[in-house]
């Protein structure tokens, strides 16, 4: 049995001009100690599922679908429950660290009271676990008294790792831990976050808009368009044979040190308005290889390679 597993999930947010599909019908698993990256372009609603597993949805609401956890449904968990699921369980790393934390505590204090506001620890116990936690992922212990402005954008993320630690998750996940950090901090965060995912067995969902820090750290991933799903499979075969027109112009917008020089493409337009998307194949407006079929029928997802899905017509056995 999967750790998780998402179902048909639609989450949309609500506002006067109309609904925003921001999910609309999407179904995957994560395997324990498993690594799942989840890709896509601004807008694409990468972050909207993580929020809608964590039950986080301000705005909006999760109007269909399923979640569960090791064979445990969520979404319909009286919240006083499934608060205890959110530190116990399943925990989140935010985008950004100095917004994640709070500038009047010490980053010590804020670890310990999320393990005794969760557990029967006393404050002494706690303390000593946030130590070891900063320690784990490589930051002095000493520096537990210090307060969010004090460390540096790398220690800050890495002590928001160490919070989401706290309380031994089976499940974290990271929504783009690295993106405001610069390039040698990043890789010294994946770097941790591997680490610690073989450490200590747990799953992670890492959310970017980056295929090559995904590609870095994941053993799959998922990309995703215009809120829906368009392709998911193994790492490296999705890098070695992307399927989808929208997974192959993500990945020819990156450069690659280790291939021939060439010209990196950008892709004209932009995500569509979730309000009122195309009919068809949401990607169509922007598709090179369009066709009449493309605009008409959504197309449905079909296993191209074992365990490699795309959602693409213009795919070989696709209908």
């Amino acid at each position: 049995m999967p750790l998780l597993t998402v179902e048909n999930l639609k989450t949309y947010y609500f506002t006067e001009k109309g609904s925003v599909k921001a999910v609309d019908g999407i179904s995957f698993s994560v395997e324990k100690g498993e690594s799942l990256g989840i890709a896509g372009e601004s807008g694409c609603g990468k972050s909207t599922v993580a929020f809608s597993i964590m039950r986080l949805i301000k705005g909006g609401k999760v109007v269909q679908g399923n979640i569960t956890l090791g064979g445990t449904p969520l979404l319909n968990m009286p919240i006083r429950d499934f608060r205890r699921i959110r530190w116990e369980r399943i925990s989140l790393v935010s985008q950004a660290a100095m917004g994640g934390l709070n500038p009047v505590y010490c980053i010590g204090d804020q670890i310990t009271e999320a393990i005794t506001t969760h557990t029967k620890s006393k404050k002494k116990e706690a303390w000593n676990r946030a130590e070891e936690l900063l320690k784990q992922v490589e930051i002095d212990p000493s520096r537990a008294r210090n307060y969010p402005h004090e460390l540096s954008g790398g220690m800050r993320q890495r002590a928001m790792i160490a919070m989401a630690l706290a309380l031994n998750p089976e499940l974290v996940i990271a929504d783009e831990p690295t993106t405001a950090l610069d390039v040698v901090t990043q890789a010294q965060v994946l770097k941790l976050m591997r680490g610690l995912q073989r450490e200590l067995n747990i799953s992670i969902i890492l959310i970017s808009h980056d295929l090559s820090i995904l590609g870095q750290t994941c053993d799959r991933i998922i990309i995703m368009y215009a809120g829906k799903i368009v392709e998911m499979g193994d790492v490296q075969a999705l890098f070695r044979e992307p399927q989808h027109p929208y997974t192959k112009a993500l990945l020819s917008a990156f450069p690659d040190i280790k291939s021939e020089s060439r010209t990196l493409t950008g892709l004209p337009g932009r995500p569509p308005d979730l309000i009122d998307p195309p009919t068809g194949c949401r990607f169509n407006p922007r598709c090179p290889q369009v066709q009449d079929i493309c605009k008409a029928k959504e197309p449905t997802m079909i296993e191209v390679m074992p365990k490699h899905y795309v959602a693409c017509h213009q795919v070989k056995g696709a209908s």
